[in-house]
């Protein structure tokens, strides 16, 4: 489907815009909804030479240069990867502070239909936050029609990273992990608050809201905090919506959030939280070995990442060692907590024009599809993978981590897999998410009243989002 020449030079003026608009720059869906280059729908019959991967950062570098079976060599400075049959993968890889991987990526998009084949874009990351602007476009191709994949192939995965990916019935993009999300606790903490630090006994304690603050009040009564800041628990609400951000024009703030609202505000007010934000050094401070915090609420790639680094005394950058002893390695456990959630994701997409289809078909197909890849990644990093008959081989088996005591978090994440529902995800999510955590910090910290965070809240929707006419709220 073409659009007319007035209507691209609208969509790059709104590009232009969006490149210097910050948070927002994302919520832009302009430069991805123009039609796709008119060679995506006939790719072409030969394999090009260079095959072009976008990406934020380099976790998808690493896992196709080390469990990708067709690589060859990887040059010195890892800015490209040589195949068996000769092809050179080139990455591009751009930061994503204030959007700037969105932005540079959205511009290469509109720029695609013009560029040397060597230049154009064949393969480009996203994460669940903003995947339905690109899913929802021309600029993907479809997995099964395009690219090659069968669902017998796409069997093992777990329905819901399809169901994120999926648009108009066509799959436009696949991955290899899966990010169900659990509690992870100081098992020190824990028996000094509960007297138990066993994950049943636990999760028994905190299996639903009510418990979990009981528990946040016994605490601080021991000079704990629950939770390091204001956002710790934001997306195991947000994650049980029972409605999509936005009907039409119309933004509808569901009740379970304003949940958020009152226990963040109930925490902050009690001494509950250390007033933090995700990714401050307070928060990372909370979660070493001078961290008072009960818990951290981590989906699978933050335990056994980010969490276990921040726990250490010495990082490994430094010389330290993944071990105990080091700092509090070993004295973290993880349980379901109150409501299942997920949290991130990556996604792989086949860019529209691209002349590799059949290398991307087989990428996907073994770094995604594959049951013993996708076993060993776990194995070996300890990461989910999105494969449930792999995984449910690793829950059932003597798996265990070091760092979480020799817990098999395994089996904890498998159950919670199954449970996750992408129903309510939409197009706003990123922004919206954002714009409604920021509105309410002032609130937190009772620099503004409850009336005036929710009419900044709707200020920066008529800001980011002018085409959004009404804000409902819960009554």
């Amino acid at each position: 489907m073409k659009r007319t020449l007035a209507t691209l030079m609208a969509l790059c003026m709104m590009l232009s815009l969006a490149a210097c608009g910050g948070s927002g720059a994302s919520s832009v869906p302009a430069s991805v909804s123009a039609s796709a280059p008119s060679s995506g729908s006939e790719p072409a019959p030969a394999d090009g030479a260079v095959l072009n991967i976008w990406c934020w950062n380099d976790e998808f570098q690493s896992r196709f240069n080390d469990y990708y079976p067709e690589v060859k060599e990887v040059a010195e400075d890892k800015s490209t990867t040589t195949l068996n049959d000769g092809t050179i993968v080139k990455w591009t890889i751009n930061p994503n502070e204030n959007n700037n991987y969105q932005n540079k990526l959205d511009e290469a998009l509109l720029a695609q239909d013009s560029a040397a084949a060597d230049d154009k874009i064949d393969i480009f990351l996203i994460e669940a936050d903003y995947a339905l602007k690109y899913v929802d476009s021309d600029y993907t191709l479809d997995v099964r029609g395009d690219i090659g994949l069968t669902d017998a192939d796409l069997s093992g995965q777990y329905p819901y990273t399809q169901d994120i990916a999926t648009a108009g019935g066509k799959l436009k993009g696949v991955t290899w992990q899966a990010t169900p999300g659990l509690f992870a606790y100081r098992r020190s903490i824990a028996k000094d608050v509960l007297g138990t630090d066993d994950p049943a006994q636990v999760q028994e304690a905190l299996s639903d809201w009510d418990k979990f603050n009981a528990v946040a009040e016994q605490a601080a009564a021991k000079g704990y905090k629950m939770l390091s800041g204001y956002d710790d628990s934001y997306r195991t609400f947000s994650n049980n919506v029972s409605a999509p951000w936005v009907t039409g024009t119309t933004v509808t703030v569901d009740e379970n959030l304003m949940k958020w609202v009152e226990q963040t505000k109930t925490y902050t007010d009690n001494g509950y939280n250390n007033k933090s934000s995700l990714w401050s050094d307070v928060w990372a401070a909370d979660q070493g070995p001078d961290g008072k915090v009960f818990g951290f609420f981590y989906s699978t790639w933050g335990i056994n990442f980010t969490l276990l680094g921040n726990s250490l005394e010495t990082p490994e950058a430094e010389g330290g060692k993944a071990e105990a002893g080091n700092g509090i390695y070993g004295d973290y456990a993880v349980c379901e907590g109150p409501q299942p959630y997920y949290w991130g994701g990556t996604w792989i997409c086949a860019a529209a024009g691209t002349d590799n289809t059949a290398a991307i078909a087989d990428i996907m197909r073994s770094l995604t599809c594959d049951k013993a890849i996708m076993k060993q990644i776990t194995e070996d990093t300890q990461d989910y993978t999105n494969n449930a008959p792999a995984m449910e081989e690793l829950a059932s088996s003597d798996f265990k981590s070091d760092f979480l005591g020799g817990q098999n978090h395994i089996a904890l994440f498998a159950a919670a897999a199954p449970n996750i529902d992408m129903s309510n995800a939409g197009p706003y999510d990123q922004g919206l998410n954002e714009s409604f955590q920021g509105a309410f910090k002032d609130y937190f910290d009772g620099a503004v009243d409850l009336e005036t965070a929710k009419t900044n809240f709707q200020t920066s929707i008529g800001e980011k989002y002018p085409e959004l006419t009404e804000v409902v709220w819960p009554e």
